[in-house]
């Protein structure tokens, strides 16, 4: 591995590669994943172009040595990790926007651009990139991915967004998805082939994304109801009454507990139960009129509180709640203690059953755990506590998740709604798809990628 460590600094310069052993353990280890192995690369490449990361695709064909894409290190299924180790290739310096047409309504950017800063750029145009993971995240991790958020369910997920992809093959080809219009039927669909393929298939450089129209006028409201089957049965009377809903969220009373422990937000302290968020948008005639029918289908099925807000700096402080949620649970986290993340979706019409399933499974083994949920599309996550050194604990929270996982396939749901497989799912995957589809992905795997040095060990085994 060192020879290929050696020419590829020869390549990409000096700079460009880094040994230093805090570099390799922050790429190879997180604190926010179970899914960790005790591997870390031989090096991280910080390459800066498409042409680079061709090359050292070329130099690690060559040396038959794995390569491991990297972005923000926001997954928590392990889907960066170096599990035989190899070269990371750390996308972070790729961060330019390199053409845009907002006539068009489209952006091509570099794989390393942070979503955020990408919609803070454009947000003059009245233009922006509708999914919404968590705030560091790259563009190439969203595609690989195909991550959504909050926005889902009126916008979609990653892979509505993407118009072209070019991407570096294994052994370094460089390959461009399609043109630039909307709209084709001229060959195969590679962006679907690539989209969600956690960088098995191929590392990609450089997309072309469609864009949205940034709404002017906004409102949001939230709903405590009782229990968690009234609040999401309550979300699917909002759904399939057409309501134009822009986000429909959950947050379980666990999650409530842990929003007011970490001081509410912006002073507003809230009903400790379970809570739909919303966000409406349209005119501002049609908005009230949806807040208000969402106000009586919510007190239909026995919504204790109602309210609704206007404003961007209202709106901003209920939403925040939801956003921060994830931060306000790992603030409960005891001294020394990790955090288990995980998600399922399964059919809307089940979501309540599962997370009543799953809690109380989890609760019944004395286990702090809450529940966050796009219930808008079935979509939600669990977090459950435990420490490292803790055997016992740590089997409980494994076994939960497995009982989880599996009620989810039962209910022809999925093992991941948006996190990805990585490491952590691999077995959930086979379970769900079967062997015969599992086969087909290796088929394609074994063409793209012959001797199985992108990203191994992520998604299935050789």
């Amino acid at each position: 591995m060192l020879k290929a460590v050696d020419e590829i600094r020869r390549e990409l310069g000096e700079e460009a590669v880094s040994t230093d052993p805090d570099d390799l353990e922050y790429h190879g280890y997180s604190e926010i994943s179970t899914s960790n192995t005790d591997e870390r690369p031989i090096a991280v490449v910080r390459p800066q172009s498409t042409e680079q990361v061709s090359a050292i695709a070329k130099i690690c064909t060559k040396y038959k040595i794995p390569m491991v894409p990297f972005g923000a290190k926001s997954s928590v299924e392990g889907n960066y990790s170096s599990p035989f180790s190899g070269i990371c290739i750390d996308m972070c310096e790729m961060d330019k926007i390199v053409e845009f047409y907002p006539q068009d309504m489209d952006i091509v950017v570099q794989a390393g651009v942070n979503w955020t800063v990408l919609n803070e750029e454009i947000k003059d145009t009245g233009l922006f990139l509708p999914p919404d993971p968590g705030p560091t995240a790259l563009i190439g991790g969203m595609v690989a991915t195909n991550c959504s958020g909050t926005n889902a369910m009126r916008y979609g997920a990653m892979k509505d967004y993407v118009v072209n992809l070019t991407v570096v093959l294994a052994d370094g080809t460089i390959i461009k998805t399609r043109h630039r219009p909307r709209k084709t039927s001229a060959g195969y669909n590679l962006n679907s082939l690539f989209t969600g393929s956690e960088g098995t298939l191929g590392i990609i450089t450089q997309a072309t994304l469609k864009l949205a129209v940034l709404p002017t006028n906004l409102s949001a409201a939230a709903a405590a109801f009782g229990s968690v089957h009234q609040a999401v049965a309550a979300a699917s009377t909002m759904i399939r009454s057409g309501l134009p809903l822009a986000a429909l969220e959950l947050m379980d009373d666990q999650q409530m507990r842990s929003t007011n422990k970490s001081g509410g937000t912006a002073g507003r302290m809230w009903e400790e139960n379970p809570t739909l968020f919303l966000k409406f948008s349209g005119t501002e005639s049609s908005m009230k009129d949806s807040v208000k029918a969402a106000q009586d289908i919510c007190r239909t099925h026995n919504a204790r509180t109602f309210d609704s807000v206007y404003g961007e700096k209202e709106i901003d402080s209920l939403w925040s709640a939801r956003k921060r949620a994830l931060f306000a649970a790992i603030a409960e986290q005891p001294k020394g203690a990790m955090v288990w993340s995980t998600d399922v979706a399964v059919p809307i019409s089940r979501m309540a059953d599962l997370i009543e399933e799953s809690r109380a499974k989890a609760t019944g083994l004395n286990l702090w755990n809450s529940v966050l949920g796009h219930v808008g599309d079935g979509n939600f996550h669990q977090a459950m506590f435990y420490l490292p050194n803790d055997a016992i604990g740590k089997q409980k929270v494994a076994d939960c998740v497995d009982t989880m996982v599996k009620r989810a396939i039962e209910m022809e749901g999925t093992v991941s709604g948006e996190h990805g497989i990585g490491i952590g799912k691999k077995d959930c995957l086979l379970k769900e798809l079967g062997p015969s589809t599992i086969g087909v992905m290796k088929a394609l795997k074994d063409a793209l990628d012959p001797h199985w040095l992108l990203n191994p060990g992520k998604v299935f085994d050789e």
